[in-house]
């Protein structure tokens, strides 16, 4: 395992929750910060973003290009449903090849950098099944952050942020209504976090520190107010991440 060449810093953190929920600002905000100022105030080195949204479009393009050339679908049906829901752990092994290849490429890299994991679960296919297909080479790193918003709100915030043309961007793709009653009304969150705001939940033998971040009412609209409010968070989940012996 790495050793960090600053011990003030995350290797791994897992930036989850609903759609909308703000985890994407969040990224756009740590993106735009300085690297000192977001190491010292945050914990966060120089990073890297790992996201399944990518895979989850280019899935969708690739179906599309088959039925355009006379074949069936693969994954997908007419509405975009996955055909067989461990398309969703599929998408968790994606990133573990990611994040295997992004140490291939450079085995000290988490020496002097973090790598910032977002997803999104819920439904049949919750946090607890996604975690448990995480690689130990993650999960022996990891720290979570889960961005909590209430489900009316992530509905809500999933429809405002639609932009026609722009469905397979970051910021701004939006899923149709039925597909955020189905795959996200319920998620598992509060039973893995048992109600705390944060602490640690042992994972496939790992003890991984958590930290929940409030976004409603919303703070992820306002630097103002998403700095402060990060550096909380984050604050919490470093103090808690010394209960771990790594």
């Amino acid at each position: 395992m790495s050793t960090q060449i600053s011990t003030n810093t995350f290797s791994v953190i897992l930036l989850i929750g609903r759609p909308a929920a703000g985890k994407s600002e969040i990224i756009d905000y740590l993106k735009k910060m300085p690297d000192g100022a977001r190491c010292a105030k945050l914990h966060i080195a120089p990073f890297v973003e790992i996201d399944d949204f990518k895979w989850v479009w280019q899935i969708f393009e690739d179906d599309l290009v088959w039925t355009r050339l006379g074949r069936e679908r693969l994954l997908t049906d007419s509405r975009l449903y996955f055909k067989d829901p461990f398309t969703w752990n599929f998408l968790i092994g994606k990133i573990d090849l990611e994040f295997e290849k992004c140490l291939a490429r450079d085995p000290d890299f988490l020496c002097a950098h973090t790598i910032v994991i977002e997803f999104a679960r819920g439904g049949e296919n919750g946090f607890a099944e996604a975690f448990a297909y995480l690689s130990d080479e993650i999960l022996e790193r990891a720290a979570i952050v889960y961005v909590s918003v209430p489900y009316a709100e992530s509905f809500r915030r999933n429809r405002r942020r639609a932009r026609a043309g722009q469905e397979d961007s970051i910021l701004f793709h939006s899923l149709p209504d039925e597909k955020m009653e189905q795959y996200y009304k319920t998620n598992d969150w509060e039973k893995l976090s048992r109600g705390q705001n944060q602490g640690i939940i042992e994972i496939k033998g790992h003890r991984v520190p958590f930290a929940v971040f409030q976004n409603e009412p919303e703070q992820t609209d306002d630097p103002a107010k998403l700095g402060p409010a990060l550096e909380e968070v984050f604050g919490k989940l470093w103090e808690t991440s010394k209960q771990v012996d790594r």
